[in-house]
């Protein structure tokens, strides 16, 4: 495709919405609000969870580790793109998985050689000197959209200093990732200290899925996660968190976890992520995106919309 040539958007790949769009290859708004930079991809998704790592590199990884066969390779963009282009994704946000502050970077370098790439929830270490100087460094770089707490970081959620940072952070527009089990109390006493922090909860908050109704402390911990205008649920990882494996790829296994999410959070409050390559330790890519799919195609054109990339948008300020 030669620069400047038309790009053909047909939705129908991602939502089945029945339309073709034509728009030129240049900066696009939307509706108010929404900023693009149109790169020649598919905008109808956004998948938020996504990870990139060399092995290879002379300096390696810190993860996966060796002994994880199926994790253990190089999985670069073109990777990706080869399972996911043809499902309608238009660009993903890569999660670091690495400790390695130095990663970031590199998963700068690929975005700035690779437009699918629209942003980047890195790993900085809160609660340390360095944090307020390493996050404007990074934070110039428009790609840099966030960073990730573990359950180790949100142990010190009532110290001044990671309160601190996490309001630096949330100064800047950016976003926090939590890798959180139950009980969630750290991110439930985060989110009453920093209302305006943006919080994303991966993967559904890890709660076992075996295609029952949900156990009733379940779903107190969404009521209570719901009560913060500004917490969000990713909606990842759940053939991973099926008790049965391989998990099955069929919408009514995951219905219960789905319709509790949906009734509790909303439309404006659940985004899409693939947990890709991970998401292999379960079933394959093309499964578990089509699954969601057959869920959100009974909400009407959209919600579909939010769901895949319009929350995304909000939540990680795409394209600001």
């Amino acid at each position: 495709m030669r620069s400047g040539d038309p790009v053909c958007v047909d939705p129908r790949s991602a939502c089945d919405l029945g339309t073709t769009l034509t728009i030129e290859k240049k900066s696009i708004v939307t509706m108010p609000g929404d900023y693009y930079e149109l790169r020649g991809w598919d905008k109808m998704i956004i998948d938020t969870h996504t990870h990139f790592y060399d092995p290879s590199r002379p300096q390696g990884v810190p993860w996966p580790p060796p002994e994880n066969t199926l994790l253990y390779r190089t999985v670069l963009p073109d990777d990706y793109k080869a399972l996911a282009v043809p499902e309608g994704v238009g660009g993903t946000v890569v999660v670091e998985a690495s400790a390695w502050l130095e990663d970031n970077q590199w998963v700068l370098d690929l975005a700035a050689g690779d437009p699918l790439i629209v942003g980047l929830v890195g790993h900085i270490e809160p609660g340390r000197d360095e944090f307020a100087a390493e996050l404007d460094h990074y934070a110039g770089n428009p790609i840099f959209r966030g960073i990730r707490c573990g359950p180790a970081h949100l142990r010190n959620v009532r110290r001044q200093s990671f309160l601190a940072d996490m309001e630096r952070l949330s100064a800047k527009g950016l976003a926090l990732d939590v890798l959180v089990h139950k009980p969630v109390d750290s991110v439930l006493a985060l989110a009453s200290s920093l209302p305006e922090l943006r919080i994303v909860v991966d993967h559904i908050a890890h709660m076992p899925i075996d295609g029952q109704a949900l156990d009733p402390e379940w779903l107190e911990i969404y009521r209570r996660m719901s009560e913060h205008p500004r917490l969000y649920v990713k909606v990842s990882a759940l053939m991973e968190m099926s008790t049965m494996q391989p998990a099955p790829d069929d919408v009514g296994y995951y219905r219960p976890i789905l319709d509790a999410l949906w009734k509790t959070f909303g439309e404006d409050r659940l985004i899409y992520g693939s947990n890709w390559p991970v998401c292999e330790r379960a079933g394959d890519f093309a499964s578990g995106i089509r699954m969601v799919k057959a869920y959100l195609s009974e909400k009407g054109g959209t919600a579909h919309e939010k769901f895949f990339w319009r929350n995304a948008e909000a939540v990680y300020g795409i394209g600001r």
